[in-house]
């Protein structure tokens, strides 16, 4: 198998250059100013530059206003938007169409009945990404480096296109990929040496630990 991997949360050139070196097949670009990964629109579109043509761009937001969302697309210009708030199904619809870009949907999970909420989203979204709900009193609502029990991805229908989030490194990457046979994961602060600062040196670790675990499952003959 080959699992498509988005670095996120990325605000140096060099950490964009390690990422797609190493394999990373999305960029992501954090706009949300509580995040300790927030960056400028256009910086992020001068360091994104190392990664054009190379990985998807994806653009990070939460309950981001059309405002915001102009100014992020003028300066980023990506592939993708990610929308991490409690935007409606609605909202997602207006801003494809005002953006033509497609969307990955982020959603907060717990328990089984979080996974529900897709319903509403089928045939919008054009990917998910699951991440674990945040510890309570925390600002942001993702990259708090939580997991959640990836064991109830068993009950989704294997149609559903998501990437795995939330407290992912490479001393758990195996044992995720083996449970949910996730094709596409998200990392951010298990790659970090300090909150917004990515370390090559873990961003190598996690690759080396992610191919192994990707060897194994093809090994095993039961990829899903």
């Amino acid at each position: 198998m080959r699992t498509d991997v988005k670095i996120c949360g990325l605000k140096t050139r060099e950490a964009v250059e390690t990422a797609v070196s190493l394999g990373a097949s999305h960029t992501g670009f954090i706009f949300f100013p509580k995040s300790p990964r927030h960056i400028e629109p256009d910086d992020a579109g001068a360091i994104a530059a190392a990664a054009r043509g190379r990985a998807k761009i994806v653009a990070v937001t939460v309950d981001a206003d059309n405002d915001a969302l102009d100014e992020i697309v003028s300066g980023l210009s990506p592939d993708m938007l990610q929308l991490h708030g409690s935007e409606s199904p609605d909202r997602v619809l207006t801003i494809k169409a005002v953006y033509g870009l497609p969307v990955i949907k982020a959603l907060s999970v717990s328990d089984s009945g979080d996974l529900k909420r897709i319903d509403a989203y089928l045939g919008i979204a054009d990917r998910f990404l699951f991440d674990a709900k945040p510890p309570k009193g925390a600002d942001l609502p993702g990259g708090n480096g939580v997991a959640f029990d990836w064991r109830l991805l068993a009950a989704l229908d294997e149609g559903v296109d998501y990437m795995l989030s939330g407290g992912l490194n490479a001393g758990n990457i195996a044992e995720a990929l083996a449970l949910t046979r996730a094709r596409a994961v998200d990392i951010s602060s298990g790659v970090e040496s300090a909150p917004g600062v990515k370390d090559p040196a873990l961003m190598r670790d996690f690759f080396a630990a992610l191919r192994r675990a990707e060897a194994a499952i093809d090994t095993t003959g039961d990829e899903r």
